[in-house]
């Protein structure tokens, strides 16, 4: 008698499997609907692990976009704070040199105002010079234009440095030239030749003297 295959005969170690009569038809052919059913609970497993790793990848995929546009939004917003700052750091400067300028402008108005007393009196002067030409009138013009000149000056912070009789300093004086004196004016200026101003701490001319030595 002539052995026939066993369909599912394992040849490695010569047993034969026993046959799972649910999944076999009374002819022998395997029942494709048990072995379907038999196979689903698997495949349900991989869908539900699938799933699963679908979720998390679009839970990701969504959470990295929050992410880049919450990124896009606080850029936006620093772009938005700069020009800001910009702007309103340029409109500070131009208010500034607008203020110095015109702080400037007045300066000066204020100063040529100052000088206007001082052209009075020069054209007093000369028209006192026309009537009467005596020294004596021509003289007291002048100084009181000399005065009129040094309160316009002082109106602006300029002031005379120390002159004859005052103690000899380098940072003020430039000495023009020497004098035979007695101890008590050595070391002194004994003589301006010109006189020496100030802008607060600030010499604007040395005063050109003449200092007494022992």
């Amino acid at each position: 008698m002539t052995q026939e295959k066993v369909e599912g005969f394992d040849e490695l170690d010569g047993k034969i499997p026993v046959m799972d009569k649910r999944r076999f038809n009374a002819d022998g052919s395997r029942n494709a609907e048990v072995e379907a059913a038999a196979a689903k609970p698997a495949e349900a497993v991989r869908s539900a692990a699938e799933t699963a790793l679908e979720a998390q990848l679009k839970a990701e995929v969504e959470r990295r976009e929050a992410a880049e546009a919450k990124l896009v939004g606080v850029q936006a917003k620093f772009e938005e704070a700069k020009a800001s700052i910009e702007r309103e750091t340029q409109e500070m400067r131009d208010r500034m040199k607008r203020s110095l300028e015109d702080r400037a402008t007045q300066a000066q108005f204020n100063f040529l105002l100052t000088l206007l007393p001082v052209l009075d009196n020069l054209d007093l002067a000369i028209q006192a010079s026309k009537a009467d030409g005596s020294v004596e009138h021509l003289r007291d013009g002048v100084i009181g234009t000399a005065r009129s000149f040094e309160q316009a000056l002082a109106s602006v912070g300029v002031e005379a440095v120390p002159g004859a009789g005052s103690d000899f300093d380098p940072e003020i004086h430039d000495a023009v030239d020497t004098v035979d004196a007695g101890p008590e004016n050595a070391g002194k200026v004994t003589e301006e030749y010109s006189r020496g101003y100030k802008l607060g701490d600030r010499l604007l001319r040395a005063a050109r003297v003449q200092v007494g030595r022992a």
